[in-house]
């Protein structure tokens, strides 16, 4: 590979995380100084996911997250550099993340009906206002744990609930999406502290509650493993 591409992918699988970090913090708590939280939780949600979807797609090659590439004789140099690309070439838009995906890893995008309309919902807000009947931290919850979720753990075996920019986020966090019936992955990190989750089983959907405790002694194991 062209040196000059080195550590791409690394670097944006980074900075996917903080982004998602960043939404999870603001789709799971609020502010008094800032009333915005849920709409940028929105806006922070869907640039972790296109950050950690072009991250995959670099660890192929990062020329494949370009749709457009910069010219030879618009080359600073023999070989296409970081600066080449920055100023003279187009990464892939959003709608055509899924299909990148697949055709340059063989992954399929979970959910990808919710990933269609999760840009949709960005796009409105970014733009417009908010455009959903529901909260706007529910929806971010949703497309979180329905798509990248599942994304990050088939990629890299990572879980989204472990990205939270809370200190106590072990204990608070997980039981916000409990609380939001949100089905989610159950990484041996948090699951320690799951006797502390301030959740009321009994007012939640009866299979709801079934999935999500057997994905928690499903994580005990792991620990035990």
């Amino acid at each position: 590979m062209n040196v000059n591409l080195k550590g791409i992918s690394e670097h944006m699988l980074q900075l996917g995380l903080g982004a998602l970090a960043h939404a999870n913090r603001h789709s799971g708590y609020s502010n008094m100084l800032n009333d915005s939280w849920s709409d940028l939780a929105v806006l922070q949600a869907a640039h972790s996911a296109e950050i950690l979807i072009k991250a995959r797609i670099a660890e192929e090659h990062p020329l494949l997250i370009f749709e457009q590439l910069p010219k030879a004789k618009q080359l600073t140099s023999d070989r296409v550099s970081i600066e080449d690309l920055f100023k003279n070439g187009k990464t892939i838009q959003w709608s055509d993340l899924p299909e990148r995906l697949y055709l340059s890893t063989g992954i399929e995008l979970p959910n990808v009906d919710v990933f269609k309309e999760f840009g949709k919902l960005r796009n409105g807000i970014q733009h417009f206002a908010s455009v959903s009947d529901k909260p706007t931290s529910w929806e971010t919850y949703n497309f979180v744990f329905k798509v990248i979720d599942p994304f990050i753990y088939d990629c890299w075996g990572l879980y989204a609930v472990d990205y939270d920019e809370d200190f106590d986020s072990q204990e608070h966090f997980p039981a916000s999406l409990l609380r939001n019936e949100i089905l989610f992955n159950v990484s041996p990190s948090i699951v320690s502290s799951s006797d502390y989750w301030d959740v009321d089983w009994q007012t939640l959907n009866e299979g709801y509650v079934e999935e999500m405790k057997q994905r928690i002694e499903d994580a005990k194991q792991l620990i035990l493993e």
